[in-house]
């Protein structure tokens, strides 16, 4: 592979990386918030967290190119108050990333929650331990395998995202394009022999992640 080639590989890694490291609080708050309570609009959010795995990925860039655009209500804010523009730069394939990633993290790390046996933490309450010393020393351990297998997962697709990328970030080269992006515009452009090494990159990542991933659950079962 040329030497763009593999920029374009690490550069790939790396906002994957990134927009992993960004969901991952706030998922697993969400996850066990999903897991544990009860409350009014429950089903809503849990619908919500849910629709990037269902709604066509070029809608949700769409939506996000709305919000984070220039003159969108969010990207108007950060560009005005901070000099931050997100729309055609690394931040929106960052985005992107996170936003179609977060309902695997949600989901898998609410499924660990629920698998945990709430005894333990009603043992711990009973002892005098506040909800967070519950949650950091007894649900978060226990379920600690299967946030993990959430998190590769989330990295897994955020590797392959594509469809929102596309339409909140452009295909700039150098700056916003990654693996998914260049297969496409390699192959559109006829250069296919360009693309089958990124091809066959993009499929070794994703299958390492997604093979530690299964092995992190196969011990959690064995466990």
């Amino acid at each position: 592979m040329t030497s763009e080639a593999w920029q374009i590989v690490l550069f790939t890694i790396e906002v994957s990386a990134l927009s992993t490291l960004l969901i991952l609080p706030f998922g697993i708050a969400i996850a066990w918030l999903i897991a544990r309570r009860d409350w009014p609009g429950k089903p809503v959010i849990e619908t919500i967290v849910m629709l990037p795995l269902f709604v066509p990925p070029v809608a949700t860039g769409f939506v996000l190119l709305m919000l984070f655009g220039h003159n969108g209500p969010l990207g108007s804010i950060l560009q005005r108050g901070a000099g931050i523009d997100v729309v055609f730069t690394w931040r929106a394939v960052v985005l992107a990333g996170a936003v179609m990633s977060f309902p695997l993290l949600v989901r898998t790390a609410q499924n660990a929650f629920q698998e945990v046996n709430t005894r333990f933490e009603d043992i711990a309450r009973t002892l005098g331990a506040g909800e967070w010393r519950v949650f950091r020393t007894i649900s978060l351990p226990l379920a600690l395998p299967g946030v993990v297998v959430g998190t590769v997962l989330a990295f897994a697709r955020a590797i392959g995202e594509f469809g929102a990328t596309v339409v909140v970030a452009g295909m700039i080269p150098r700056r916003t394009m990654t693996i998914s992006l260049a297969i496409y515009q390699k192959i559109q452009l006829g250069h296919d022999s360009e693309a089958l090494p990124l091809l066959f990159v993009s499929v070794g990542i994703v299958f390492i992640t997604v093979l530690c991933g299964q092995l992190i659950s196969r011990r959690k079962g064995a466990r």
